[in-house]
């Protein structure tokens, strides 16, 4: 698929409108990944009818390595269901894998393959997962694991990414085509799914700021109130 030549624009409605009963998949590292970076688009595409799968690689328990894990895996499983749920969301699948190692066990629990299966039976319109600008390493490993995976199925879709832990020196400097989407309408929604991770408390104290900063600032870009921006790989 060639690269769109637009360097910047703004989703219109009339882009998914006959996509009714289509999906849109969303794969990224950990259990609140998703809601910090699409989550606003995720409400608005589910209110438009659009059904949103999501891909977790890891269980994220090292987060709460004095609890066992079964306990630590329980309760952001459960967090991550609740706020899918709040987002309107078509459902959240867990991968499993061990938060440093992904690479790794990629390989070695054949998770490509399960990958590829998903794109294959659910035929995704656009595949959104992490940025390889982002900061923080599962995040980079991710990108390059999926973007890999597209190029082995040749898979026809579009693959956008987004970004959690930003560069804020290198704020939006990527020569990637950028696409804004409106979350003006659903921006309160993914406030109200962020609050859900209350076992995140660290990172909800570390990126709050950074979630209402860019929903602004992405929304004076493109004439909105609040939000989102996405950049075009494929």
């Amino acid at each position: 698929m060639q690269r769109q030549t637009t360097k910047k624009w703004i989703e219109k409605k009339s882009d998914i409108e006959d996509s009714v009963d289509k999906y849109v998949l969303i794969v990224c590292a950990h259990s609140d990944d998703q809601v910090f970076g699409p989550g606003g688009t995720i409400a608005k595409y589910s209110k438009e009818g659009i059904r949103v799968k999501t891909i977790i690689f890891s269980y994220g328990e090292m987060s709460h390595f004095w609890l066992k894990p079964r306990i630590s895996i329980e309760m952001r499983v459960k967090e991550a269901v609740e706020a899918d749920k709040m987002l309107g969301g078509d459902g959240v699948n867990f991968l499993g894998l061990t938060e440093g190692k992904f690479k790794e066990e990629f390989k070695q629990k054949n998770i490509g393959r399960a990958i590829t299966s998903f794109i294959a039976e659910y035929k995704p319109i656009r595949i959104l997962t992490h940025s390889p600008t982002d900061l923080h390493p599962d995040h980079k490993d991710v990108y390059e694991l999926v973007n890999g995976i597209t190029q082995k199925c040749h898979y026809d879709g579009k693959l956008y990414t987004f970004n959690v832990w930003d560069n804020m020196l290198n704020f939006g400097k990527t020569d990637y085509p950028k696409m804004y989407v409106d979350i003006t309408n659903t921006f309160d929604k993914k406030l109200k799914a962020l609050k859900i991770f209350k076992s995140q408390w660290m990172a909800l104290l570390a990126l709050t700021w950074s979630v209402y900063l860019k929903a602004f600032i992405n929304g004076i870009n493109c004439d909105k109130k609040y939000a989102e921006v996405f950049y075009l790989i494929k």
